[in-house]
């Protein structure tokens, strides 16, 4: 599958010595903020998920499960997903490269580790308490969640990757592999109609040029989008469009007005507008909000050399 037509969601920690990255996120306020965040979506790194309040929904191309509290799930690296709350919820998600079970380039562990991320029909793996293996999955995983609120020092890095090496065997040496899944009309129709969005998302685009894409009609196209996604495709294409400006606004130094129509916006009041109603913040609130924090990351990495 063609990854380029989905949104890449970047490990903000990626360059640094220790690139793990925790969100948390109560209700539909992930904090750190991201755009995209309740976009379809992948990234090269592993997840896992502990929800501690209400339920939410994990939702690939081709299946939606959901996950309650006290439950966890783990996605693996380079799947397609999105996260949706079901009703108040609070949650923290862990997000780290593989590379932090392997122990070293060459090591025995390697296996144990690509077993899991190379297998594509490993996407999600709920944990629910049901089992004794699943109830140590959780155990570990509350540890990580416990390491959270307490102060960090130096030995931080260290009791994570811990954590991290006794989830995982966790994980291993209780894990059943998933019957494979074939990949449905409606799954096919709608990567066809994402990848049009990927491709045209600055261009003016009509419910027309979506069904056009994927040869539906536009009632099917509607309806695919609703059954797939839980969203019309005007709230997709809105969502994406924001999702690609929110990156603009962070690594380049465009005015807003040209970030604005170079992701599909015609008025720079509508795409102020409509980026601060998703994120709380103005664009130019966020780009100051972003510029800080990799300051303030970098002054970190300095003061730690």
């Amino acid at each position: 599958m063609d990854k380029n037509r989905f949104v890449n969601s970047v490990n903000l920690n990626i360059g640094t010595r220790f690139p793990y990255f925790v969100v948390d996120a109560i209700d539909d306020k992930p904090f750190p903020p991201n755009p995209g965040f309740r976009l379809m979506h992948w990234h090269e790194d592993l997840q896992f998920i502990l929800v501690t309040d209400g339920r939410i929904t994990v939702q690939t191309l081709d299946e939606k499960v959901e996950v309650g509290a006290g439950e966890a799930i783990f996605i693996n690296a380079t799947v397609i997903h999105r996260i949706t709350k079901i009703g108040t919820c609070r949650y923290r998600s862990f997000i780290f490269p593989a590379s932090f079970l392997s122990f070293f380039p060459g090591s025995p562990a390697e296996d144990l580790v690509t077993r899991v991320t190379e297998n594509q029909d490993i996407r999600l793996i709920r944990f629910s308490g049901e089992s004794d293996g699943n109830r140590k999955v959780l155990e570990r995983l509350t540890s990580l969640y416990k390491l959270e609120d307490q102060a960090k020092d130096e030995t931080y890095p260290y009791e994570v990757l811990t954590e991290l090496s006794r989830l995982w065997l966790v994980l291993i040496l209780n894990l059943r592999l998933p019957d494979k899944q074939k990949v449905s009309p409606l799954h096919r129709r709608l990567q066809k109609m994402l990848q049009y969005i990927s491709l045209h998302f600055s261009e003016p685009i009509t419910l027309e040029d979506l069904a056009r894409s994927a040869s539906i009609s536009k009632s099917e196209c509607g309806r695919v989008f609703r059954q797939s996604l839980e969203k019309t495709p005007y709230q997709y294409l809105l969502e994406y469009r924001l999702q690609r400006g929110g990156e603009l606004l962070a690594k380049t130094d465009l005015p807003i007005g040209a970030i604005a129509e170079s992701v599909g916006f015609a008025q720079m009041s509508y795409f102020g507008q409509s980026f601060k109603n998703k994120t709380g913040l103005s664009p130019s609130a966020y780009r100051r909000a972003k510029r800080e924090n990799e300051r303030d990351r970098l002054s970190s990495k300095a003061q730690s050399v």
